[in-house]
């Protein structure tokens, strides 16, 4: 059986942070390749003279870091091995109340959306969660029971496990924020960082995307899903 692992991060997913979009977004790599793409990620690091405590994140990225940002998202773009998928989510029209569910009801049906595409029968996949609370533990049960039962997976023969992570122990896991925090900084039309503005336009050059439409559902190397509400 193929093993995948896929390496989640979310943004504006509270409902009172006074974010008008919420993001949500992973990467995906072979289980056999992940040792690989974290060697290639560390030595780009390396390659900058950056420390080893250094954390690659989207807060992080600034005039003095840019080429470094630059060279990890061109790494990203150039190995076949790792993918990314996210879900951009207006908050403005929801209701949950009209739809008889809360605030997190929705997120795991937006999480469900992000991670659907992204399961096939004959593999397994092995889900990181980036440790944002002391809900974590919860949160993973929960969406390990949305997936296994909308894929009759009671056995987890599919979704193998769902674990809570720690963001600087997982360099992957920080490639999905960063290009998460792309895709968020273009669809909240921010324009503050000129370093953030043009690392964003670099993984839109590099996609061939402008970030603010949904991508082909068959897209697989940058695949991008808007959803909309109905009020």
């Amino acid at each position: 059986m193929n093993l995948v692992n896929i390496y989640c991060d979310e943004s504006g997913h509270l409902p009172n942070d006074g974010q008008p979009v919420m993001v949500l977004g992973a990467v995906t790599c072979a289980v056999e390749k992940s040792r690989e793409t974290s060697l290639r990620l560390r030595e780009i690091r390396e390659r900058h003279h950056l420390p080893t405590a250094f954390e690659l994140k989207w807060t992080n990225v600034s005039p003095a870091k840019f080429e470094y940002y630059r060279d990890l998202v061109d790494y990203f773009f150039d190995d076949d091995d790792l993918k990314f998928r996210a879900v951009v989510a207006t908050k403005s029209q929801l209701n949950h109340e009209k739809y008889g569910q809360s605030h997190d009801d929705w997120y795991y049906k937006m999480m469900y959306q992000l991670l659907t595409r992204l399961l096939s029968p004959g593999s397994g996949y092995r889900i990181y969660l980036d440790k944002k609370d002391t809900r974590g533990g919860t949160k993973a049960r929960k969406l390990h029971d949305v997936l296994a039962n909308s894929r009759y997976d009671f056995d987890h023969r599919i979704v193998q496990r769902v674990q809570i992570v720690q963001s600087h122990d997982v360099v992957q896991l920080q490639l999905a924020d960063l290009l998460l925090g792309a895709v968020s900084y273009v669809n909240r039309g921010l324009d503050a960082s000129p370093a953030k503005l043009a690392l964003a336009n670099r993984v839109r050059e590099r996609s061939g995307y402008d970030l603010l439409r949904s991508t082909l559902l068959r897209e697989e190397k940058f695949n991008l899903f808007h959803w909309q509400g109905r009020g």
